[in-house]
């Protein structure tokens, strides 16, 4: 037996698809580069946006061709899927299974008569896919309902995993020489799990014996108490960089959104979180990177109502973000709004806040110039200049940005953590040259 995953979105989809693989090669099963040499093929899809799950109503005439050479070829839907959704999916796929049965996968698809345990789908070890850097989730699903967003809908009720299972699969990972952990969640720092929270979860992950970087996301302005901000910044394996969702700089529009938070208590947030890092970090950690996500051409959002959104981000300062225009989802609070705001206006407001963060990114990523520190190999990449063919590395530093520089061949691989000195700062990026 022969298979193929394709993953759609976010880490999260990621880390589950890793736990898939984990499966089919305990079954058995051989993994394929392409979906055509497959017997069977798991799609992991996104709902987010209705452009995500349009690429998986694309995959029809795909899985119509492979079963023309192939009659006993299988498909299987999972990740995020809409209700709405599930009766045109089921004429293309032959299975829509929630990842949380993924223990009683075999048995439903017809592979083995052994039935399992219904256990938790975490207890499956993941196939890592990048031994240097990890994902972890520390919980699944949200129940924060935000007025756009299926999540809820399409993962089910937030459920935190053991502490204990948590940390066994930090610590397994970096023993086995990860350098990188990413703990994730669709509500990250609402974790709680018995008298343990995030902030305390945080702490103890940060305890792992090892020499590794932490990360996490995705966490909500609400749930970011006193207690989980100090604990971010003393941690020292946590690095210093943050992806804060604002959504909106609008206090009318963030309620319609249901985001239970002003415009000014987030800014407030980001005070606080700023001053931690300056308060318990030396030298450039001091300073913290944050970005955040942001809907432009929400329902009923007026020029005015924009324009506060504008003056946020012109507050704020961010290092990064990610825009996004308003995209209706059946089965969301709302979808039953009229979307009101012009594909031609949500464009125009997507590059006015992408021009106000071209110049805080910039003026942020300059002060790293001239600057020495490490960065996390991603990948190396072959360009071919005028003077011929050359290899850079790309990769991040510890305030997640992303880092440029030229490299021999076999001289750095990814995942390695090397020294490098930055020599000129672009909006989303920084150029350096390696010091040995």
């Amino acid at each position: 037996m022969k298979h193929h995953i394709i993953i759609y979105g976010c880490q999260m989809n990621h880390s589950d698809a890793e736990r898939i693989e984990s499966l089919f090669e305990f079954l058995g099963s051989k993994k394929t580069d392409t979906a055509i040499e497959a017997d069977i093929v798991v799609a992991v899809m996104c709902s987010v946006r209705q452009m995500a799950a349009d690429r998986v109503f694309g995959l029809e005439q795909k899985f119509k061709q492979i079963k023309k050479t192939n009659p006993k070829f299988k498909s299987i839907l999972t990740g995020c899927v809409v209700e709405n959704d599930k009766d045109r999916f089921a004429a293309i796929f032959d299975h829509i299974l929630d990842i949380k049965s993924l223990n009683q996968w075999p048995v439903i698809v017809g592979l083995t008569d052994n039935k399992t345990a219904n256990d938790d789908y975490f207890h499956i070890l993941p196939k890592i896919t990048l031994a240097h850097s990890v994902l972890v989730p520390i919980s699944k699903g949200c129940d924060n309902y935000c007025t756009y967003c299926v999540v809820p809908y399409t993962r089910g009720h937030l459920e935190s995993r053991p502490a204990k299972d948590i940390l066994e699969e930090v610590g397994r990972a970096v023993r086995n020489g990860t350098k990188e952990i990413w703990l994730l969640g669709q509500n990250v720092n609402n974790y709680h799990w018995e008298n343990i929270d995030f902030a305390n979860l945080l702490r103890q992950v940060n305890d792992i014996p090892g020499d590794f970087w932490l990360r996490f996301t995705s966490p909500h302005p609400k749930d970011f108490d006193d207690n989980a901000v100090a604990a971010m910044a003393q941690c020292e394996k946590v690095t210093p960089y943050l992806n804060l969702p604002v959504q909106s700089g609008d206090n009318a529009i963030l309620k319609a959104m249901g985001r239970p938070y002003t415009a000014a208590r987030y800014r407030l947030l980001v005070k606080k979180i700023r001053q931690a890092f300056k308060k318990y970090r030396r030298g450039p950690e001091k300073e913290v990177a944050i970005s955040t996500d942001i809907i432009v051409g929400f329902p009923g959002e007026t020029k005015t109502q924009f324009q506060n959104s504008a003056k946020t981000f012109k507050a704020v300062k961010y290092d990064m973000a990610y825009i996004a225009q308003y995209s209706r989802r059946a089965g969301t609070a709302a979808a039953a709004l009229d979307d009101n705001v012009p594909p031609k206006e949500k464009k125009r407001r997507e590059e006015a806040i992408n021009n106000i963060l071209k110049k805080t990114a910039l003026a942020h990523n300059k002060k790293f110039v001239g600057k020495t520190g490490a960065v996390f190999v991603d990948s190396i990449k072959a360009e071919t200049p005028k003077k011929g063919p050359a290899l850079f590395a790309l990769g991040k530093n510890r305030h997640y940005k992303t880092v440029k520089f030229p490299v021999s061949q076999d001289e750095v691989k990814p995942g390695d953590i090397v020294t490098v000195k930055i020599t000129k700062a672009q909006s989303f990026g920084l150029l350096g040259r390696r010091v040995l």
